[in-house]
């Protein structure tokens, strides 16, 4: 055969190939995350959320998938992109992040009881919306998250197979303190509980939206609170007494730091010396750990950083509880 017959005969070979591979349909793409609307079952308000449901998890499917429940901070909404939604993905799991009445600057928000029914209404969406495995339901937060994952622990504390909470707010009057009243987000705390700390119309909002006061109620929940030692936001100290008040509940009071142990910290930014040895490596951390010390199903973990949260880090710890197993990893 000629070679001018043989190119022409391999030209048209190729371009049928192309014209076929133009006419083949486009191949499926995964599942998005999709914005929702969730009705309050306390004041019928239409509340959105952020909701992902893998494939092999629609309703119906024969595979459960774990749900991770993914708050946002404190100045944000429902909207904020945590990175909760890429990990979900990645690991098949079922992902919701409820709004819960948004950014933290009216009484409506900030761990009110509206917006704690509205985390429980997301979830109850998950559920009915994706085949959720009922022995792996997760929630984390960080920051405002944090202090809300920590008031949720308390107030369904039957609900979850682990909450892993990083740079958290225990205790807002404290907060205010620590802030400073001129700062943003003491001006919102006012706004919020009716005034400032001290003031007798205030205090009780105060206490009733600080978690400190009820996490007894998550006794023996697994529980991770981390926090980073540089922290300019949101001090450690928040995040020693959430796990000392934990530690108490689960009847490991011998595992709480010491107010000396406190003030030594807060004062260096460091470690006591006899504390030093009680640490672990994780390779998969930014920020290297000082400290991690458990009391029962709770464990703190203060690490080398600031404000801040390694999403992957938290979610390998969740992956590992499930209610169908004692203790923790």
């Amino acid at each position: 055969m000629r070679p001018v017959i043989m190119f022409a005969l391999v030209v048209a070979m190729v371009a049928a190939v192309v014209a076929a591979q133009d006419k083949a349909p486009a191949p499926a793409t995964a599942p998005a995350e999709e914005t929702v609307s969730i009705r309050s079952t306390k004041d019928g308000t239409m509340e959105p959320a952020i909701f992902y449901c893998p494939e092999e998890a629609k309703p119906g499917g024969k595979k459960a998938a774990p749900l991770l429940v993914g708050l946002h901070t404190w100045s944000s909404d429902y909207k904020q992109n945590m990175g909760y939604f890429g990990e979900c993905r990645k690991r098949g799991w079922v992902l919701i992040a409820p709004n819960f009445r948004g950014i933290n600057n009216r009484p409506e928000a900030c761990a009110s009881e509206l917006a704690i029914q509205d985390v429980l209404d997301a979830v109850e969406y998950a559920r009915k919306n994706a085949n959720v495995d009922e022995n792996r339901i997760y929630l984390t937060g960080w920051s405002g998250g944090g202090h809300m994952a920590m008031m949720m622990a308390a107030k369904a504390p039957k609900l979850w197979a682990g909450v892993s909470v990083w740079v958290g707010i225990s205790d807002l009057a404290k907060w205010h303190e620590q802030v400073g009243k001129g700062s943003g987000y003491a001006r919102n705390m006012d706004v919020i509980c009716g005034g400032a700390p001290g003031e007798a119309k205030a205090d009780p909002q105060y206490r009733a939206r600080s978690p400190l006061w009820v996490l007894e109620q998550a006794k023996d929940l697994p529980f991770d609170i981390n926090a980073g030692v540089r922290d300019g936001t949101v001090p450690f100290i928040q995040s020693i007494w959430a796990f000392n008040a934990l530690a108490k509940a689960n009847g490991h009071t011998g595992e709480a730091l010491t107010d000396e142990q406190i003030q030594t910290m807060t004062r260096t930014k460091a470690v006591p010396a006899e504390l030093v040895k009680e640490w672990k490596a994780e390779p998969r951390r930014r920020s290297a750990i000082l400290f991690r010390r458990e009391a029962g199903a709770a464990r703190l973990t203060l690490f080398d950083g600031g404000h801040e949260m390694d999403v992957n880090v938290a979610l390998d710890w969740l992956a590992g509880q499930s209610k169908h197993k004692a203790g923790m990893n």
